[in-house]
């Protein structure tokens, strides 16, 4: 599948929340609640949630984009940067670097899995974090998606700690994952 990559802009409000909401249900463990994760793709993944997230100037979205075929223009993949001091106490005692990035988003639609497209999009994150003066990395990891653990660990980030992630009335266990600076890794 060829696509191009490239960095959201506020028309992709509307396709980013429907790519959401085919993707962060397979990040959920298998035994979350489906009302509870819809809900939270409702309150949190909505196109007005994405639409906040693109006109904030502490974020950056970049998305995959299908180029050609009957599905030409879809969104595939996309991750969203936050260039902010982590606001959870859990991460800020594990990420004390005041200037570190997170990696707030990182998911690809079932269609490409394996194909390499999240792995590009992943190589232009971070070198959109390194053009920024090559700062850590972190992000947050369900303990139970290891396909998703293996991706990040192959991109240089590591087990640093945990948090816990509030799932409607579930509390969620991640692992909170940092790729430390110059640790650029060719996709």
């Amino acid at each position: 599948m060829d696509v191009s990559i490239r960095r959201a802009s506020a028309t992709d409000a509307s396709a980013l929340a429907q790519l959401a909401a085919i993707t962060f249900p397979l990040a959920c463990p298998e035994d979350s609640p489906e009302a509870e994760v819809a809900a939270f793709v409702v309150e949190n993944l909505g196109t007005q949630s994405f639409a906040k997230y693109l006109a904030d100037p502490q974020r950056v979205l970049f998305v995959a984009q299908e180029l050609g075929g009957e599905n030409n223009g879809r969104l595939v993949a996309y991750t969203m940067l936050v260039d902010a001091p982590p606001s959870d106490q859990d991460v800020a005692s594990v990420v004390t670097q005041s200037d570190a990035v997170e990696l707030s988003k990182c998911y690809a639609h079932p269609a490409v899995h394996g194909g390499g497209v999240a792995a590009r999009l992943m190589q232009e994150s971070l070198e959109w974090v390194s053009e920024r003066g090559n700062r850590p990395t972190w992000l947050g990891v369900n303990t139970e998606n290891v396909r998703a653990q293996a991706f990040y660990s192959k991109h240089g980030f590591s087990i640093a700690g945990t948090r816990s992630f509030q799932l409607g009335t579930r509390v969620e266990h991640d692992f909170v994952m940092v790729r430390p600076p110059s640790k650029l890794i060719a996709g």
